[in-house]
């Protein structure tokens, strides 16, 4: 009997001590978060519970299942099984703790600045995304290492690994080189402030939004939804193009090629209507030049402002659009197109226009009969 009632009380204990512990902590966590809503650290704390209570029932079972007596021909195993569940729960633990304290920083951050600068909240954000993988990898190392501590074949290796880390660290830096190299490419962009979460950027001629970015890959949404993954060291060692960069207002451009008798007082003010009525406008510039011609057309140039590039694109489309509509309707004959009306030729010296091909016209050889 008593080798029946040991066992279920020693464990049965540790699984109900960790229930209880569990629901306390849980309860005091969610009392914490209602008091105080201003923070989302306590409601974060919260998805710990889980590896809270793997460590507390691995921690229980580990120090009672001696006594327990259960199982005894495979003691070593369970204590070993126990050991790993304790690490790997505790490493776990770390990780959400360790995010919930990071992402609780970068919230409070966000709310007192993003009306102010959301450049540097943008900024921010990137770092602590980076921040907290490079936490988690750290953890997750350190874990694993302690795990294979615990067997004492890889103990007894240890020396002999110690003694030969020079060697290995330098085939490793020789095999790892590019993983080691987009590594500290994105340290660099996090701390660099080069490209952030959420900038729109142009890579190899895709315009789009920076939707994440890790430790050694970064992945753009482009504006029909496609995802372009690359490695971060492109933006390192390559040039491209931030529009998000400093302050997120633009200007766009958007361009014609008309007839020589476009109406370009006329256009003026079709611009300023159309902008004027366009809610993607910030109100700051507008304007429509010459700046180009051809023998057969003129090249006509507006810029328009916004205050990002989303903005930007809505209002060059729509002006785009609206003015070649009106022009269509109001001056057709302003659009470009091909002249086939026949040449105006050259006056000879007696003032008759001589023929195509160089012979005098029919009035022209008939002028001195009629004298």
């Amino acid at each position: 009997m008593d080798d029946v009632l040991r066992p279920l009380i020693v464990v049965g204990g540790s699984v109900v001590l960790t229930l209880l512990l569990g629901w306390a902590t849980d309860m005091l966590l969610r009392k914490a978060d209602e008091r105080h809503p201003e923070t989302p650290l306590w409601g974060l704390l919260r998805r710990g519970r889980i590896p809270y209570q793997l460590v507390l029932c691995a921690a229980l079972l580990r120090g009672s299942y001696v006594e327990a007596r259960l199982f005894p021909d495979h003691r070593v195993g369970i204590g070993q099984t126990l050991t790993l569940v304790l690490i790997g729960s505790a490493a776990w633990l770390v990780i959400r703790i360790a995010a919930a304290v990071v992402e609780t920083s970068y919230t409070r951050y966000a709310n007192g600045r993003a009306h102010r600068d959301p450049a540097r909240v943008r900024r921010v954000r990137t770092q602590v995304t980076l921040i907290r993988r490079v936490v988690s990898a750290i953890v997750g190392v350190v874990a694993v290492a302690s795990m294979l501590l615990t067997f004492p074949a890889m103990r007894a290796a240890g020396a002999s690994l110690l003694a030969s880390a020079g060697i290995l660290g330098i085939v490793a830096g020789v095999a790892a080189q590019s993983t080691l190299s987009n590594m500290f490419a994105g340290l660099q962009i996090a701390f660099g402030d080069m490209v952030r979460i959420g900038d729109t950027v142009v890579v190899d001629g895709e315009w789009g939004t920076v939707e994440e970015i890790t430790l050694t890959f970064l992945t753009v949404r482009t504006w029909d939804e496609r995802r372009i993954t690359m490695p971060v060291s492109y933006f390192t060692s390559k040039p491209f193009e931030n529009w998000s960069r400093g302050t997120p207002q633009m200007t766009g451009i958007v361009y014609w090629h008309l007839d020589h008798t476009a109406p370009l007082d006329a256009m003026r003010e079709k611009l300023r209507d159309i902008v004027r009525e366009c809610p993607a406008w910030d109100g700051r510039a507008y304007d429509l030049t010459v700046t180009d011609t051809t023998p057969n057309t003129m090249q006509v140039r507006a810029l328009v402002t916004a205050k990002d590039a989303d903005d930007i694109w809505t209002v060059r489309v729509t002006v785009r659009e609206q003015m070649i509509r009106w022009l269509a309707d109001e001056h057709p004959y302003a659009l470009p197109r091909i002249n086939t009306a026949e040449a105006a030729l050259r006056r000879g010296l007696d003032g008759h226009r001589p023929s195509p091909d160089g012979v005098p016209t029919a009035r022209h050889a008939q002028g001195p009969l009629e004298q």
